[in-house]
């Protein structure tokens, strides 16, 4: 096969498997939340929640984590020239750590499964963030090509990091502030309500 046929079905995958885990550790959070709901919205918001992370999970994340490095390995077997490359090793650590990313989210699937709930949906949000930041970090190293600016490009990684959490942090505040000042009847938090119910 051409290797541009290759390069851009790993590229393909890539994309659905990022959006598989984006959307997947948001059902995580949801679930979590449904899982401090009374009755009989619980049982109806988590049964609901479960399904939508099983097919996602095993129907597009799975398959597109696999695809991406089948693909990605055929590129460095047909163009092993990357391999001399500094800046390729330092994206195979970053996809290594995605690959433990994807292990431990599977965990968080089967966990929620079990109607075991260890995780809170703050910490979620957190874990949640872990992505986009080696997204960010993965696709700066494949377009620049470059490790000479490593210093510079992992503290300007880290200070992207530090306002996503500080982003999480206000939010977490602001939902507080939410939920102290409802009326009774109402519940905890109508745009988390919504957002469960549309996704």
């Amino acid at each position: 096969m051409e290797y541009n046929y290759i390069k851009a079905l790993h590229v393909i995958f890539v994309v659905c498997w990022f959006a598989g885990l984006f959307y997947m550790v948001r059902l995580f959070i949801y679930t979590a939340e449904a899982n401090g709901k009374e009755e009989p919205a619980k049982s109806i918001l988590t049964q609901q929640l479960l399904l939508m992370q099983k097919k996602l999970w095993y129907i597009i994340t799975w398959p597109s984590a696999i695809g991406t490095v089948i693909f990605g390995s055929w590129m460095l077997i047909k163009n092993t020239v990357l391999l001399y490359q500094p800046w390729m090793w330092l994206k195979l650590i970053f996809v290594t750590i995605l690959i433990f990313y994807h292990l431990q989210c599977h965990v968080f699937y089967k966990q929620q499964s079990a109607g075991i709930f260890r995780t809170g949906s703050f910490k979620l949000r957190l874990f949640n963030e872990l992505a986009t930041v080696l997204l960010v970090a993965i696709v700066f190293l494949v377009i620049v090509k470059s490790s000479s600016g490593l210093v510079w490009g992992m503290l300007g990684l880290f200070a992207f990091a530090g306002l996503l959490m500080a982003g999480v942090y206000i939010y977490k505040k602001q939902r507080k502030a939410i939920n102290e000042t409802k009326q009774p009847g109402e519940p905890e938090n109508r745009e988390a309500d919504q957002n469960t119910g549309v996704q």
